[in-house]
C-alpha cells in the first residue's frame, strides 16, 4: 500500500492538465505582452477602421434617405405638373368644343343669310322677267290685235296712245278674271 501511496503522489505531480509553476508564469506574462502589444498598437487600428465603416454606413443611410427624401419630392411635383397638364388638356379640349359649336352656328347662319339672299335676288329676278314678259306680251298683244281688228274694220288703228289704253284695260281685266278664279 505504501507503494500505491507513493505512486499516487507521483501521479498527481505530474498531472498532464496541470502545467508546471513556471511555464504558467512564463505563459501568462507572454499572454500579457501580446495582449498588452495588441490592445496598443492593433485595437486603435481596428476601432479606427470600425469607426470610419460606422460613418460610412450612417452617412449611406443619410444620403439614401436625402434620396429617398428628393425622389418623393420630384414625385410628387410630376404627380403635380401631370395634372395640370391633364387639367389644361381638358380646358383646350373644351374650348376647341366650344369654338367649333360657335364656328358651326356661324357658318350655318352665314349660309341661312346667303340662301336667303339667293332667294331674295331669285324673286327680284323672277319679278323682272315676269314684268319684262308682261310688258313684251301686252305690246305683241297689242300689236297683233290691233292688226286684226284694223282687218275686221277695214281701217287702219295705228293710234299709239289709244291703241295702249284700250289693251292696257283689257289685259286688266283679264288679269282680274284669272285672279278671282283662282
Amino acid at each position: 500500500m505504501s507503494q500505491l501511496l507513493i505512486l499516487a503522489a507521483e501521479g498527481e505531480a505530474e498531472n498532464p492538465l496541470i502545467p508546471p509553476i513556471p511555464e504558467l508564469v512564463i505563459g501568462i506574462i507572454a499572454f500579457v505582452i501580446v495582449f498588452g502589444f495588441l490592445a496598443w498598437k492593433l485595437l486603435p487600428n481596428i476601432n479606427k477602421v470600425l469607426e470610419e465603416r460606422r460613418e460610412a454606413i450612417e452617412g449611406g443611410i443619410e444620403k439614401a434617405e436625402a434620396a429617398q427624401t428628393e425622389a418623393q419630392s420630384v414625385l410628387e411635383q410630376y404627380k403635380a405638373q401631370l395634372a395640370e397638364a391633364r387639367h389644361e388638356a381638358a380646358r383646350l379640349r373644351q374650348e376647341a368644343q366650344e369654338q367649333g359649336a360657335t364656328l358651326i352656328a356661324e357658318m350655318r347662319a352665314e349660309g341661312q343669310r346667303q340662301r336667303e339672299e339667293i332667294v331674295a335676288a331669285g324673286h327680284t329676278q323672277i319679278e323682272a322677267d315676269r314684268k319684262a314678259a308682261s310688258s313684251a306680251l301686252r305690246q305683241d298683244v297689242g300689236k297683233l290685235a290691233t292688226v286684226l281688228a284694223g282687218k275686221l274694220v277695214g281701217e287702219s288703228l295705228e293710234d299709239h296712245a289709244r291703241q295702249s289704253r284700250v289693251i292696257d284695260r283689257f289685259l286688266d281685266e283679264l288679269e282680274e278674271k284669272a285672279e278671282a278664279s283662282r
